[in-house]
């Protein structure tokens, strides 16, 4: 199982939000960059970041920061966030960000053609509430249930999927086991990665155990629940 260490960027910072409640942050760093580079010299493999700005507005906000991240590291970076055209989608792969996450435009027309054209690029960022697909930065909840998104991202070619449960993001209260339970037995082609709720090591354990192919980590990073360096030791 990868541990890939996040960062999420507003207003040029990284930050946390709890449930992703831009009315509830908390600012880690000034500096995206610096802090990217700290996890990659504690040995990660992959850095999730994630343009917060850009969720909320519908269009990349932060780039040039993702960008710089992207130039700057020996290691690959995954990003999403407002990342709704192949326009945007082309600048971050020649800024060499190795996979694209792409969320909300996969449940709008057309979106297939987009994702075929990048077979290699794409992963799928499924964030739900109560089993139903949020979108737009969290700000609007859909009718389309979880598996009724997998099921459309997987038609398009999609393997790779990262799933939040919204309901323990950002809450260090756990993951939502059951839920990616559900998800491996259901759709065991996809490649799944975790996030939301993961608090401590005994949690990365729980998600190793399942089988989920990663685990996305964040506020229990930065308020020193977990040790990043033994995680990713551990979690080779």
């Amino acid at each position: 199982m990868l541990v890939i260490p996040a960062i999420d960027i507003r207003g040029g910072k990284c930050v946390r939000l709890l449930q992703g409640d831009p009315e509830r942050e908390t600012v880690y760093s000034s500096s995206p960059l610096d802090m990217a580079k700290r996890f990659e010299d504690m040995g990660a493999r992959l850095i999730h970041v994630v343009d917060l700005d850009g969720a909320f507005e519908g269009r990349p906000v932060n780039n040039a920061i993702i960008a710089a991240i992207a130039a700057s590291l020996s290691i690959p970076i995954e990003t999403g966030g407002g990342i709704r055209n192949r326009e945007a989608v082309d600048f971050y792969l020649q800024a060499g960000v190795k996979r694209i996450v792409l969320g909300s435009v996969l449940l709008e027309e057309g979106a297939e053609n987009l994702v075929r054209s990048y077979p290699e690029n794409i992963a799928a960022g499924i964030d739900a509430k109560d089993g139903l697909v949020a979108v737009r930065g969290w700000k609007d909840v859909s009718s389309l249930s979880t598996d009724q998104a997998i099921k459309r991202v997987i038609d398009f070619g999609i393997t790779d999927v990262i799933h939040t449960d919204i309901s323990t993001d950002g809450m260090l209260s756990g993951p939502n086991l059951g839920v990616f339970r559900h998800i491996l037995a259901s759709f065991p082609a996809v490649n799944l990665i975790a996030s939301g709720g993961i608090s401590s090591m005994s949690d990365l354990d729980a998600l190793s155990a399942l089988g989920v192919n990663g685990a996305i980590t964040g506020k229990a990073v930065y308020d020193g629940r977990i040790d990043l360096a033994e995680a990713f030791k551990k979690f080779a």
